[in-house]
């Protein structure tokens, strides 16, 4: 009975605290609102200070706290990694006497996810930039403090990890100076893991980073940040308030579609769905109003009073280019309507993502995709695997090419099957990055090989203590497939690794065809480098001839530029002793059952059908170079 009581009072404690958090999110003045973001490179410790200042603020009590407690998706914590920017709303009360309203977003940092940090960087007025004191700046770091300085942020330099024994404050506070050139005397030394110094970051969110601005007597407008799909709720929408006051019952305006809404319920996020009745300039929180159709949220764009519209739209977002593009098919040709629902659903959750509809004569019915890296394109099928059940087979991935036609006209390839015939094609543009590598002294050397060997360009080489930062123009088409993981081998995984695009450039590529019993399989077809033709070529022969089951005919495997073949591989038949049952007799009885075998398997090789099992597609398909 004890313990009943005990855990009846905890339950009413936490309940009264929910209750109270919930009434005082209304009615916040502007001065005592900050809207912030994590920004940091891979590992450094952002979801692990999201983590800390949720305890801190007592948004959790210590049951309800997990390890990554923004992370919601399962492939999240597997990985340890961030995938889609979470916000929480926080209540912090300061030295200054007054409590403060912190609305934090927990941002990824892997360069895959890139424009999930440009929208939360948008929502916000400040970022706390995390840098591990044991590792230093690295190359994610740079690109995303450089994203919130040109969004206009105040930045506030935060040291985590200083309990480590291989910490080094002083020398990264003086590498943040000459790397970055932002001021980090005083930075703020944390361990996010056992919560030292967690207080100091509260302190510095209030006093260093400035409140939102906006008026609450103007017309609505409010910034459509992400949104998802609830199987309950339909489409839940994450809003920023920019003027006036999005309240429960209000008919909503989307100005980009001019779709209407009525808006069912209003609420924040404390780290849990906690409903309000209204929210305020400067406030973040999410809305649901029934909206059934994905395409009406489109994110970027501006909400607004039905009644009394906005006059103008805000800014919104730069829309996201998929740099990579694959074709995604389902195993079972029945689930083709189930992958369309669900690629929708994953396009209203992820404003990244790309698709359109395209048919393989090989795997029928499907849907090319765009993705901003491979890690984006493996974490889109695993989802599709997880969170909607089916079974995929993904093409080759394949950058975009620009064309232009011998008579002027221009366009652009997603797929290299629907490469034009060489002698229509007047010049052929690959897209280049401009790639930031930094790399301790010793590796430098493997790396500058690794980048040569890619075709890369050297632009710059700084030294900043005994790491060396090196800038490099490449070729997208070299990159995407396996250059990161080349990297990490060679530098023990020391090395980090950013890029940004940097526009298209004339090359010499060619589409390699692959031909399986003389028949081109389009799904395994692909563009390269002239130079680089012939060894992929014979890579992928060799691959397929271990991977596709032997017949009862000989087998060609062949890669090919146009009608020239560059490489082929052969299957042997399967060998049928056909005199078995011959006891005796004359030796042409014997002949004669052999040359009709043969005869037979020249038939068969004349119309025989390979079909290539959806294994060796996979197997192919997953091939390194």
């Amino acid at each position: 009975m004890g313990s009943a009581g005990e855990s009846l009072r905890i339950w009413m404690a936490d309940f009264s605290r929910f209750i109270a958090y919930g009434t005082r999110m209304t009615d916040t003045s502007l001065q005592l609102i900050r809207n912030f973001s994590i920004i940091a490179h891979i590992d450094h410790g952002k979801s692990t200070l999201a983590d800390r200042l949720i305890q801190a603020c007592g948004a959790l009590s210590a049951r309800e706290m997990t390890n990554q407690v923004l992370d919601n998706m399962d492939i999240e914590r597997e990985r340890g990694i961030t995938i889609k920017a979470q916000t929480v709303r926080l209540t912090y009360p300061a030295k200054d006497g007054n409590t403060y309203v912190l609305n934090l977003m927990d941002t990824p940092g892997h360069v895959d996810f890139a424009y999930e940090v440009s929208r939360s960087l948008a929502a916000c007025e400040g970022s706390l930039l995390v840098v591990d004191a044991s590792q230093g700046v690295e190359a994610q770091t740079l690109a995303n403090v450089y994203q919130a300085i040109d969004a206009g942020h105040e930045i506030v330099p935060i040291l985590n990890k200083v309990d480590l024994p291989a910490a080094e404050p002083e020398k990264v506070k003086a590498q943040i100076e000459e790397v970055i050139g932002i001021p980090a005397d005083d930075a703020v030394e944390i361990s996010a893991k056992t919560g030292l110094n967690i207080e100091g970051v509260l302190e510095a969110i209030v006093t260093r980073l400035p409140p939102p601005v906006g008026d609450a007597e103007k017309p609505l407008k409010a910034m459509l940040v992400d949104s998802w799909y609830d199987p309950y709720l339909g489409v839940v929408i994450l809003v920023r308030i920019k003027e006036g006051r999005l309240r429960k019952g209000a008919r909503i305006r989307m100005m980009s579609s001019g779709a209407v809404h009525m808006v069912d319920q209003v609420g924040v996020f404390a780290p849990r769905m906690v409903a309000v009745d209204d929210l305020g300039p400067g406030e973040m929180g999410y809305i649901n109003a029934a909206i059934k159709t994905v395409a009406d949220c489109n994110v970027g764009d501006t909400i607004t009073d039905d009644r009394k519209p906005a006059d103008e739209p805000l800014a919104g977002f730069k829309p996201s280019i998929p740099v990579v593009w694959c074709g995604l098919f389902p195993v079972n040709a029945d689930d083709f309507e189930k992958l369309r629902d669900s690629l929708a659903k994953l396009r209203l959750n992820d404003a990244s993502f790309h698709y359109e509809a395209e048919t393989s004569a090989a795997l029928g019915f499907g849907f090319r995709c765009g993705f901003l890296g491979l890690l984006h394109l493996e974490i889109i099928q695993e989802r599709l695997s997880r969170e909607f059940d089916l079974d995929l087979i993904a093409t080759a991935p394949s950058v975009v090419y620009h064309i232009t036609r011998t008579n002027g006209e221009t366009e652009d390839l997603h797929n290299p099957a629907d490469m034009p015939d060489p002698s229509l094609i007047e010049r052929i543009d690959e897209p280049w990055i401009k790639a930031t590598i930094m790399v301790p002294d010793e590796y430098l050397g493997s790396v500058l090989t690794l980048c040569s060997e890619r075709r890369g360009t050297q632009v710059d080489l700084t030294y900043v203590g005994n790491r060396a930062m090196a800038v490099y123009r490449l070729p997208l088409n070299e990159v995407v497939f396996d250059f990161y993981d080349r990297l990490k081998s060679l530098t023990r995984g020391y090395a980090s690794f950013d890029y940004q695009m940097d526009g298209y450039e004339e090359s010499d590529l060619v589409r390699i065809s692959i031909l399986v019993n003389q028949e081109p399989v389009d799904a395994l077809s692909f563009v390269a480098h002239r130079s680089a033709a012939e060894s992929r070529g014979r890579a992928i022969c060799a691959r397929l001839k271990d991977l596709i089951p032997r017949q009862l005919f000989k087998i060609a495997i062949q890669a090919a530029i146009g009608s020239r073949v560059i490489a082929r591989e052969t299957i042997g038949a399967m060998s049928k002793d056909v005199t078995a049952k011959c006891y005796g007799g004359d030796i042409s009885r014997k002949r004669k059952l052999l040359e009709k075998q043969k005869e037979g398997k020249k038939r068969m090789r004349q119309f025989g059908k390979v079909e290539i099992p959806q294994s060796a597609f996979l197997a192919a398909l997953k091939m390194d170079r």
